[in-house]
C-alpha cells in the first residue's frame, strides 16, 4: 500500500521550529554559563592557558564525536534518539558548574558538554535537509541558527540578572530551566525523517543511485575537499570566543559586563542568519561565506589593537555579522556539495576537520599570548581569515 507523501515526509515547517526552539532553549543554558566562565576561572586560580586547554581539550573530543556521528547517521534509520540523547547529556551536566572547586572540574564538565553537542550535531543537520527542498537549505539552516543565537541573547540577559542579585554560582545552577525544557521540545516536538527519493526528487535518479557501486556513490567530490581546505585553514586561527572576552576584561571591560558581550555580537548573529541563509539560496554561497571573514578580520585585527572599550564594544557587535555570513552558509554549502547518502559523512568530516583545527588555534593562542602578549595571537587570527577568504572564492577545477 503506497505511503502518503504526508506520512513519509514529516512537515517541514514543524520540523524545523521545533529544532530552532530547541536550539533556542540549549542555547539559553548554554550562554548564560559561558560568558561568566573566564572570570569564573580567574576565581578559582587559573588563567589564558588553563582556559586553551579546557577549550582544546572539550574541542577535541567534540571533534571525534562529529565524525563517529556522521558515519553513523548515514548508516541508522532512526536520527531522534541521538539528536535527543545529545541535547539530555549536555543540559544535565551543566548545572555540576554551581559546586565545582577546582579549574579541572570545569574541564570535566566542558568535555561532557562538548561530546553531547558532537554526537547530535550531524544527525540534526542531515534530519534540517531531509525536512525542506534543496533550495531552501540556506533559509532551513539561517532560520534555526537565528534562533539559536536569539537563546545567546536570552541566556547573557539572565546572567546578568542573576549576577546583580546574586553570585556566579546561581547563573550555573539557574541554567537547568532552559536545559530541561530543549530536552522536553526535542523529545515532543521532533518528528523522525526519512531519505527523500533524490536531491531533485527524480526516482530514476534515485535508482541509478542506489545500484551505484558503493565506491562511486559514497565518493565525496574534489569542491568538498577544496571548501574543506578553506575553512580548516580560518579555523587554524578561530580560538574560542573567551579569549575574546578576556581580552575585553584586559582593556578594562568590568567581569560583570563580560555576559552583556555576548549579548552585543548575538543580537547582530540572530538578525543576519536568517537574511544571510536567505541570500545564499539565491546568490554564491562561496562569496557570502568569505565576507564573513573578511569580516572575522577585521574584529581581529581591532581587538589586537584594543585602542579603547568603546571601539571593543562596537567590534563585539560586528563579530555577530561573521557568525551570521559563515555558520548557516557554509553547512548549507558543504550538504549541497554531495550525495544525500553521504550527507551524514560530509557533514561529521567537516565538523571533525575544523574542530581539530579549533583545538590547535585554542592552544595556539594560549600560548601566543603567554609569550607574546595579547596582541599577536589576533593579529594572527586575521591574517590566516583574509587568506582563507580569497581560498573560499577561488573555482576549483574538479
Amino acid at each position: 500500500m503506497p505511503v502518503r507523501p504526508s506520512e513519509s515526509q514529516p512537515s517541514a515547517a514543524r520540523n524545523i521550529y521545533a529544532f530552532g526552539i530547541t536550539s533556542f532553549l540549549n542555547d539559553t543554558a548554554s550562554e548564560m554559563a559561558y560568558w561568566v566562565l573566564p572570570a569564573f576561572l580567574v576565581s578559582l586560580g587559573a588563567g589564558p592557558a588553563q582556559l586553551g586547554l579546557i577549550e582544546g581539550l572539550a574541542e577535541s573530543v567534540a571533534s571525534f564525536a562529529k565524525l563517529f556521528s556522521g558515519y553513523l547517521t548515514d548508516r541508522i534509520d532512526r536520527r531522534k534518539p541521538l539528536v535527543v540523547a545529545g541535547y539530555f547529556v549536555a543540559n544535565a551536566v551543566k548545572p555540576l558548574l554551581s559546586v565545582v572547586t577546582a579549574w579541572w572540574h570545569i574541564l570535566l564538565i566542558r568535555f561532557s558538554d562538548r561530546l553531547a553537542k558532537g554526537v547530535r550535531g550531524a544527525p540534526r543537520d542531515v534530519m534540517v535537509a531531509e525536512s525542506v527542498e534543496k533550495n531552501r537549505l540556506g533559509s532551513a539552516y539561517g532560520l534555526i541558527q537565528s534562533m539559536d543565537s536569539a537563546g545567546a541573547i536570552a541566556g547573557p540577559l539572565a546572567a546578568l540578572v542573576l549576577l546583580a542579585h546574586y553570585g556566579i554560582r546561581s547563573v550555573f545552577l539557574a541554567a537547568a530551566v532552559p536545559g530541561a525544557l530543549a530536552v522536553l521540545v526535542a523529545v515532543f516536538g521532533i518528528r523522525e525523517t526519512k531519505r527523500r527519493q533524490s536531491d531533485d526528487g527524480d526516482p530514476k535518479a534515485a535508482t541509478k543511485a542506489a545500484t551505484a557501486p558503493a565506491t562511486l556513490s559514497q565518493r565525496l567530490p574534489g569542491s568538498f575537499y577544496f571548501v574543506l581546505s578553506a575553512v580548516t585553514l580560518f579555523s587554524l586561527g578561530n580560538s574560542s570566543d573567551m579569549f575574546l572576552v578576556m581580552r575585553a576584561q584586559n582593556v578594562g571591560i568590568p567581569v560583570a559586563l563580560a555576559p552583556l558581550l555576548g549579548l552585543v555580537f548575538n543580537v547582530t548573529y540572530t538578525l543576519g542568519s536568517w537574511p544571510a541563509g536567505w541570500f545564499s539560496d539565491h546568490f554564491s554561497r562561496r562569496w557570502i561565506a568569505a565576507a564573513g571573514y573578511l569580516i572575522f578580520a577585521g574584529v581581529y585585527f581591532v581587538f589586537g589593537r584594543a585602542p579603547s572599550t568603546l571601539t571593543i564594544w562596537i567590534t563585539m557587535a560586528v563579530y555577530g555579522l561573521y557568525y551570521a555570513l559563515t555558520q548557516p552558509v557554509l553547512k548549507a554549502l558543504v550538504v549541497e556539495a554531495v550525495r544525500q547518502e553521504v550527507r551524514g559523512r560530509a557533514l561529521g568530516i567537516y565538523a571533525f576537520v575544523t574542530s581539530v583545527a579549533t583545538l590547535a588555534a585554542s592552544l595556539i593562542t594560549g600560548e601566543l599570548w603567554k609569550h607574546y602578549g595579547a596582541g599577536v595571537p589576533f593579529y594572527f587570527s586575521a591574517g590566516l581569515a583574509v587568506v582563507s577568504a580569497v581560498l573560499l572564492v577561488i573555482k576549483p577545477r574538479v
